[in-house]
């Protein structure tokens, strides 16, 4: 495997109007939806997944971060980046871009859409919502646990070893 890029950027006032929880302590601010790019990633990656580097851009008035730029690697020493960032207007960008020795794998959409060495393989709809709340419903059910605490490991790595810089306050542009 080569290089892995992961860009994922939306809009926070679209995704999360209001919710000031998103950037108080004990929130995740720019990595409410990373996580997700983090929760896919280790599930296709077969090593697990380390951080190296973390850099996160947290507004003034804010906890959290609204921008945050990751380094990771694995055992095998893959180099991984992470883009996430809250302050993308338009649509969002949920990819992950993939380079091997057999080509590119792109994964965008949050996952729905597959290509493959620049040919769509899957083009499936949004169904993250309506997958994960079945999915609960079936553990609730079976009165089983299914939690993959590696995205979460990442997430408190960052926090706790990411590099932080001040960026312009959040409520100044309208919201917070």
């Amino acid at each position: 495997m080569r290089p892995v890029l992961v860009t994922w950027k939306d809009d926070v006032r679209g995704w999360h109007p209001g919710q000031e929880w998103i950037w108080r302590c004990g929130g995740l601010g720019v990595f409410d939806p990373g996580i997700n790019a983090l929760s896919i990633l280790t599930h296709l990656l077969a090593q697990p997944l380390l951080l190296e580097e973390a850099h996160l851009f947290i507004p003034v008035d804010c906890d959290t971060p609204i921008a945050a730029a990751l380094r990771l690697t694995d055992t095998q020493g893959a180099a991984i980046r992470c883009e996430f960032d809250f302050r993308q207007t338009g649509p969002p960008t949920w990819d992950i871009d993939i380079e091997t020795d057999r080509g590119r794998l792109v994964l965008s959409k949050g996952g729905a859409v597959l290509h493959a060495n620049d040919r769509t393989i899957v083009q499936g709809d949004d169904r993250e919502y309506a997958c994960l709340y079945a999915r609960f419903a079936q553990v609730v059910h079976e009165r089983r646990v299914d939690v993959d605490l590696a995205p979460l490991r990442l997430v408190a790595d960052a926090f706790l070893r990411g590099r932080r810089t001040a960026v312009a306050a959040f409520a100044a542009a309208g919201e917070g």
